[in-house]
């Protein structure tokens, strides 16, 4: 027999073949392994963007003087900071940065126009919401330049100016001042942790009973579909508060990460999350037909919520189609309520929206896995 013929005969051609015909049946792990390497291209490639530009900021201005207006102008400029309203009040600052609304706030003292006229150095104030440092370090680096700019045009239009710069533009940092990173990613470790956790093991619940059989047993019982569901959710409930309890306790302990707010409000807050996470777990178990297909769509659903939430990027500094994206995470809503309550000490009503926007999530994704559910063996 030539070696050309033992060639054809070989039994690796036939199973080969075999794996491929297997392949083109199990369209989910095809789709995956052609779709992800794409998704994770445009995920990191385009979505990504570590500069920071366009921050909110409210502007405070008691002088309502040409020279204030100049100096919020000069901040703009310098395209890190965009307006997006004006405030009458130190309180109205606070509302305005604790509701997530803004994240600088430039307030400008009565006499700054005064001071500029006199050649004294002008003081004006730029508070920063500094839970994220990486936003903090971009709100500094664009102060510093609007300052030095404005100082620059203040001067050039003097005659026989003195060399010290007429506007001194402090910084402030809130809630984070020492800007430690740890502050900022401890408390997104729960939200990351909770989704992962309960995603991939409630995706895996239905998909197990189908593999091993034990679905059958279901199927004669008297357990209404609605009444099976969420007979695999309650569980997993629990295993969330667990696993946020642990999170919670060593970043305390070892990172020294605050609590300024109420624990109790914390948790209640944090049961529309893990319902929405289960409830994505439980869909995906309706659509994956092993475990392996549900581990990969978890996988799927969990790469645009650790780049897309502002788990570790700013959603400012993102094109807007990512933060549109963003958007349709309930781990972007989460976020904002955990950094709220345990950086900033607010109660319910500045994450309102927020929260009503997780009960939505919740009570649509644990209501159509529900319905997509079939008590039968296919």
């Amino acid at each position: 027999m030539s070696f050309r013929e033992r060639l054809r005969r070989w039994p690796f051609w036939p199973m080969l073949w075999k794996e491929f015909i297997q392949m083109r049946r199990d369209r989910i792990t095809f789709g995956m392994m052609t779709v992800l390497p794409a998704v994770q291209l445009l995920l990191f490639g385009y979505a990504i963007q570590t500069d920071v530009r366009n921050l909110p900021m409210v502007v405070y201005d008691q002088s309502r003087s040409a020279e204030s207006r100049l100096l919020a102008e000069t901040l703009v400029n310098t395209d890190v900071f965009v307006i997006v309203g004006e405030v009458a009040s130190d309180a109205a600052v606070r509302v305005a940065i604790e509701r997530g609304d803004a994240r600088a706030a430039l307030v400008i003292p009565p006499d700054y126009a005064r001071q500029i006229a006199q050649g004294a150095p002008a003081t004006a104030q730029l508070i920063v919401d500094a839970a994220d440092p990486q936003t903090a370090g971009a709100a500094l680096s664009g102060s510093q330049l609007a300052a030095q700019a404005r100082g620059v045009a203040i001067l050039t239009e003097r005659i026989g100016a003195a060399p010290v710069s007429p506007v001194d533009l402090r910084v402030r940092p809130w809630y984070n001042p020492s800007q430690r990173s740890a502050v900022f990613i401890v408390p997104g470790v729960i939200g990351i942790l909770l989704t992962l956790t309960l995603t991939i093991i409630t995706s895996t619940a239905i998909v197990r009973e189908r593999e091993r059989g034990t679905l059958e047993q279901l199927v004669v019982t008297p357990i209404d579909k609605t009444s099976l569901m969420l007979g695999k959710l309650v569980p997993f409930v629990l295993v969330g508060y667990v696993q946020m309890t642990v999170v919670l306790a060593l970043g305390r302990l070892i990172f020294d990460v605050p609590m300024r707010g109420s624990l109790p409000l914390l948790y209640a807050l944090t049961l529309p999350f893990i319902l929405a996470s289960l409830g994505v777990g439980l869909l995906v178990s309706t659509v994956a037909r092993t475990q392996g297909q549900a581990f990969q769509l978890s996988f799927f659903f969990m790469l645009p919520n650790i780049l897309l939430s502002g788990y570790i990027f700013p959603r400012e500094a993102m094109p807007e189609p990512a933060q549109w994206i963003g958007l349709a995470l309930p781990l972007t809503y989460y976020l904002e309520i955990l950094r709220g309550i345990m950086l900033k000490g607010i109660g319910v009503l500045p994450v309102a929206g927020e929260v009503a926007a997780l009960v939505v999530f919740a009570v649509a994704l644990v209501a159509v896995s529900v319905r997509r559910f079939h008590k039968t063996i296919e």
